[in-house]
């Protein structure tokens, strides 16, 4: 396995892991709340959500397609 697959595979676990937080903070009570009120998510839950989307794309990019 190349270094590239390797760190694809990382990128895409951590973009995962990021993601499933985001999620998690986007379903919590405050952030019900704030949306509710302001219509979008909190500052951190839009962090998480894109980086950890920008991560599992990099890490598909690269344990996948990238030969």
């Amino acid at each position: 396995m190349g270094n590239n697959k390797l760190i694809g595979i990382v990128l895409l676990v951590v973009g995962l892991i990021l993601l499933y937080f985001g999620w998690q903070s986007s379903q919590s009570v405050g952030d019900q709340v704030v949306e509710t009120f302001t219509g979008r998510f909190t500052d951190s839950t839009m962090w998480f959500l894109i980086v950890g989307a920008a991560a599992a794309v990099a890490g598909i990019f690269m344990a996948v397609l990238k030969k």
